[in-house]
């Protein structure tokens, strides 16, 4: 186990600390571990990075607990009426389409090798923006009603171009004869 992981375990347990700060309308605190953890996950990819002490668990864990972070803030804030419900539902089956295709991919013997896509970091900084924004607009009063507005559309658009390339590549992947193929591999 090493540093960087324990950070990445640390920002797991903040999980359910922020939902339910969120659940309780407690938004300054909610932003404030929100940052905590996006600090943390700068503090555990440069050290990772910085001294060599990437592992197998961290490739799979440092993304994972920073999707289940901003999922269940997704949700919470959807659920405290902060986000509209369309939108939280278009995250959340975003990711869980994306993780049955890598999974009925491997099902099917043609397993895919994960490389998020331009697009698809275009989107999680948008979802991250917007969380940072709704939480710090309540928490703190600052009246950002019109930039939510325009960034919850522009989150959407996102969202499905996002989805859309995933599928793309997807439906590239599957199609080819090679079990590997570098143009179709990053879904």
């Amino acid at each position: 186990m090493s540093i960087p992981n324990l950070i990445t375990l640390g920002r797991v347990i903040l999980v359910p600390i922020v939902f339910w700060l969120l659940l309780t309308g407690e938004m300054k605190a909610a932003f404030i571990f929100f940052v905590v953890a996006g600090i943390s996950d700068g503090v555990d990819g440069y050290l990772a990075k910085r001294f060599g002490w990437t592992t197998e668990l961290g490739a799979y864990l440092d993304p994972l607990a920073d999707k289940l972070l901003l999922v269940c803030i997704y949700i919470a804030l959807g659920v405290a009426g902060e986000l509209p419900s369309w939108l939280v539902i278009a995250v959340v089956t975003r990711d869980v389409l994306i993780v049955m295709g890598v999974v009925l991919a491997w099902v099917l013997g043609n397993p895919v090798v994960i490389h998020p896509l331009l697009v698809s970091k275009t989107n999680t900084v948008a979802q991250i923006v917007l969380a940072a924004l709704v939480m710090a607009d309540d928490g703190f009063d600052l009246g950002l009603d019109g930039v939510r507005d325009v960034l919850i559309w522009i989150t959407a658009a996102l969202i499905i171009a996002s989805l859309a390339a995933y599928l793309r590549a997807w439906i590239t992947h599957m199609s080819s004869d090679e079990a590997e193929k570098p143009e179709s591999s990053d879904v």
